[in-house]
């Protein structure tokens, strides 16, 4: 079952990159009481979650501040190491961009945004979204429809539907 709105997020536990490694992060521990920005990307490092997913949401972050958000989250299918060269190769460890490593993808068959590109390489990766969560409820889910095209689930595109 994919996720829509109205829908109450599962609680998983993902990973991120503390200063002495890996550290497991509850989600539901991120959402409980809080507006959060939450946004997903196929891959660490791929051309158009590289140069354009994740450069929205920095570019945008000032403005989902100003609507309340508390926090902006980036969740891949990639190891928690990945995850964290990753945000800083970007800047969006330096923006304030929490990054999490799903990287057994259970979070994300649970709310049935998996899929798998063979020819790319990608298995068991996320589809490309973003969603506004308000105490753990989705309250606005835009997918993308192409694994390439970062336009509704882009930083803009989220803060439009809000």
């Amino acid at each position: 079952m994919t996720i829509s709105v109205g829908d109450t997020l599962p609680d998983a536990t993902l990973t991120r990159m503390g200063d002495k490694g890996p550290e497991p992060v509850q989600l539901s521990d991120k959402l409980r009481g809080r507006k959060v920005a939450i946004f997903a990307v196929p891959g660490a490092f791929t051309p158009t979650c590289h140069s354009a997913h994740v450069p929205s949401f920095i570019r945008t972050k000032d403005q989902f501040a100003a609507k309340g958000v508390d926090e902006i989250i980036c969740i891949a299918v990639n190891d928690p190491f990945v995850m964290g060269a990753w945000g800083e190769a970007t800047g969006a460890t330096q923006a304030g961009i929490t990054m999490l490593s799903d990287a057994g993808s259970e979070f994300t068959r649970a709310i049935g945004m998996d899929f798998d590109a063979p020819p790319a390489g990608l298995i068991a990766r996320s589809r490309r979204y973003a969603m506004l969560v308000e105490d753990g409820t989705v309250k606005v889910l835009n997918p993308e429809e192409s694994p390439g095209t970062c336009e509704t689930s882009a930083g803009e595109g989220l803060l439009d539907a809000m």
